[in-house]
């Protein structure tokens, strides 16, 4: 029995910010809850979210993700009025808020979401304490990279 193509889109991720892991050094992640509305959640099932360009806000002991854009349907109900780029409230426990502010605050750090995924039936945004790379990092990072899937390529080769 195979399972229909929306049950795919509901397991697992439902966007990634990739260009967060080229520009910034990861330190810390953090699992947070996001405030949605009904329209978005519908929205986020059919897999039409995107985080690229989006930070995190600490402002009054709270956090917002701003700048996550989530793709109205064309069924959308007509008495809603959807705001694909608005400020959306995230869900943390005091401690890590408390963590997150004093990191940013204090140490210099940033903090950028890196993923929205399907937990259970909840939707979560995976954040992060991040360092940005220099232009000389990224550079380091690619050749790595490059060099790691040149070894993978040899060793494949090499099996057959």
């Amino acid at each position: 029995m195979s399972k229909p193509k929306n049950q795919q889109a509901n397991s697992g991720t439902i966007a990634l910010n990739k260009k967060a892991k080229h520009e910034y050094f990861i330190e810390t992640r953090f699992e947070a809850g996001i405030a949605l509305t009904g329209w978005e959640v519908k929205s986020l099932r059919e897999g039409k979210a995107q985080l690229t360009d989006s930070y995190i806000l600490l402002k009054n002991g709270e956090a917002f993700l701003l700048g996550g854009h989530i793709t109205p349907l064309k069924t959308a109900s007509t008495h809603v009025i959807a705001d694909p780029t608005r400020t959306r409230k995230l869900l943390l426990k005091a401690r890590e808020l408390e963590k997150l502010i004093a990191a940013v605050e204090q140490k210099g750090f940033s903090c950028v979401p890196l993923a929205l995924y399907w937990k259970n039936h909840l939707v979560k945004c995976e954040i992060a304490l991040v360092r940005g790379k220099k232009d000389f990092d990224k550079r380091d990072t690619e050749k790595n990279r490059d060099w790691d899937r040149e070894k993978q390529r040899i060793v494949r080769e090499a099996n057959r």
